[in-house]
C-alpha cells in the first residue's frame, strides 16, 4: 500500500481514448445556428430569386397578352378596312376576297393561341403586315381606277356635251333645212285664181237660173310659179250645194288629202309650164238649188284654191 503510495499512479497506465475530454455543449448549438443563418439566407436569396424571375415572367406575360391584343385589334381594324373597300373590277374583288379569307383564317389561330411567345408574337406580326401591305396595293389600285373612271367620266361629259351640241347644231340645220324645203314646196305650189262658177244647159249656153242648168262650169286660172314643177298635173274639183252636200257622180270618185279620201265632182289633166293657165271643169247633172255654192280646186295634194258662190 504504501509502494502505491509512493510510486505507482495508476493515472499514468489508462488509455488515451479514456482520456479524451467530453465535447463543449456551448459550441455545438453556436455551429448549429452558423448553419441556420446560412440556410436562411440561402433560403431568402432564393425566394427573393423566385420572386423576382415570377414577378418578370408577369410582366412578359401581360407585353404579350399586350402584344397580342395589339395584334387581334390591328388585324380586326384590317378587316373592317377589307370590307369597306368598294370596287366593281372583277379581277380586283377577287383578290380582296381571298385576301379577306386569310384575315379571317388568320384571326380564328390567334384565338384559338394558347402558347405565346416572342417568336409567335413576331411571326403573327409579320402576317398581319404582309396583309396590311397587299391591301395598301389594293387601295393605290383601287385609286387609280377610280382616278381614271373621273377622267374617263369628265372626258365623256364633254364628249356627250360636244355631241349634244353638234346635235342640237345639226336638229338646227335640219329645223332649217326643213323650214327651207317647207318653204319651197309651200312656194312651188300652184295656185288657183279667179273661181267662178257657172250655169249651163244641155247645149253649154248660160242659163239664169241654177234649177235649169244641165251643168255647172269651174272657171280659174292656174297662177305662174317658176318654183312649180311643169309638166301635166291633176286638177279635182270639189263642189258642195247650199244643203251640204258634196256634188258627185254614182261611182262617187275618191282622191288623197292629207292621208284622208274625199270625193269629188270632177277632174280633169291639164299641161302647166309654169305660166297662167285659164282652166274649165265640167260637171254634168240636174236638179240643181239656188244658194251659196262652195267650189274647192285641189292639186298634187293640195288644197290651192276655195271660193263661195251665190246662185239664183
Amino acid at each position: 500500500m504504501e509502494e502505491n503510495k509512493q510510486g505507482y499512479d495508476p493515472s499514468e497506465f489508462e488509455d488515451d481514448d479514456y482520456m479524451t475530454p467530453q465535447p463543449d455543449a456551448g459550441k455545438s448549438i453556436r455551429g448549429y445556428r452558423i448553419v441556420i443563418i446560412i440556410l436562411s439566407v440561402i433560403l431568402v436569396a432564393l425566394s427573393a430569386l423566385y420572386f423576382s424571375i415570377h414577378r418578370q415572367q408577369m410582366i412578359d406575360n401581360r407585353l404579350l397578352q399586350s402584344d397580342r391584343d395589339s395584334i387581334q385589334n390591328d388585324l380586326g381594324r384590317l378587316m373592317t378596312d377589307f370590307d369597306n373597300l368598294q370596287v366593281t373590277n372583277d379581277s380586283i374583288s377577287a383578290g380582296l376576297t381571298i385576301e379577306r379569307d386569310r384575315a379571317d383564317s388568320l384571326m380564328t389561330r390567334l384565338k384559338k393561341e394558347r402558347s405565346w411567345n416572342l417568336a409567335k408574337i413576331k411571326q403573327y406580326e409579320k402576317e398581319v403586315g404582309t396583309l396590311r401591305t397587299i391591301m395598301k396595293g389594293y387601295i393605290r389600285q383601287i385609286d387609280s381606277l377610280n382616278t381614271l373612271n373621273k377622267r374617263l367620266i369628265s372626258e365623256n361629259v364633254g364628249y356627250r356635251k360636244e355631241i349634244s351640241s353638234a346635235k342640237l347644231r345639226a336638229e338646227m340645220a335640219e329645223e332649217k333645212a326643213a323650214e327651207l324645203d317647207n318653204k319651197v314646196r309651200v312656194g312651188a305650189v300652184i295656185r288657183a285664181r279667179d273661181i267662178t262658177l257657172a250655169a249651163l244647159n244641155a247645149n253649154s249656153k248660160p242659163v239664169s237660173r241654177v234649177k235649169n242648168a244641165a251643168r255647172l262650169r269651174v272657171d280659174f286660172v292656174l297662177t305662174a310659179n317658176e318654183l312649180a314643177t311643169p309638166g301635166e298635173k291633176t286638177i279635182y274639183v270639189r263642189i258642195t250645194s247650199p244643203d251640204g252636200y258634196v256634188l258627185t257622180t254614182e261611182a262617187m270618185p275618191t282622191f288623197d288629202f292629207e292621208g284622208e279620201r274625199l270625193s269629188y265632182s270632177a277632174m280633169r289633166e291639164v299641161d302647166y309650164q309654169n305660166q297662167d293657165l285659164d282652166v274649165g271643169i265640167f260637171y254634168n247633172s240636174t236638179g240643181f238649188a239656188a244658194g251659196t255654192y262652195t267650189v274647192q280646186l285641189f292639186c298634187e295634194g293640195r288644197l290651192i284654191g276655195t271660193s263661195q258662190i251665190a246662185m239664183r
